[in-house]
């Protein structure tokens, strides 16, 4: 396998930085997360969210429309192809987190990985 060349190894790091700048802003993961299971309306969306406010929600999902992650379908908002593709990508993150926090709870005499 040969060495990436500069030029891809400079456009992967312009790729993630882009990606990052998306996710990184508060909300958009939850969101992307309760659109996971399926389209929700706006409201059904903001419940599901309960401290987000409806100028927040509304700003993140125009920005998650933008980047097309996120689309208008029946029933409200869904994820389009690319965004059940990121949800997908953040499965190994999702279990390592799990593994993580249960990890440091038993350290701290919390409950138990099975305890929650």
């Amino acid at each position: 396998m040969q060495p990436a060349s500069d030029p891809d190894i400079v456009f992967a790091k312009q790729a993630i930085n882009e990606a990052m700048e998306i996710l990184q802003r508060r909300w958009t993961l939850r969101l992307l997360w309760e659109l996971n299971a399926s389209p929700m309306t706006f409201r059904t969306l903001q419940a599901h969210c309960d401290e987000v406010s409806p100028s927040v929600l509304n700003q993140r999902l125009a920005e998650l429309r933008e980047a097309g992650l996120v689309d208008r379908v029946e029933g409200g908002y869904g994820l389009t192809a690319a965004g059940t593709e990121l949800v997908a990508a953040f499965a190994p993150l999702g279990a390592w987190a799990v593994l993580w926090k249960g990890s440091r709870s038993s350290r701290r005499g919390g409950p138990a990985q099975g305890d929650r």
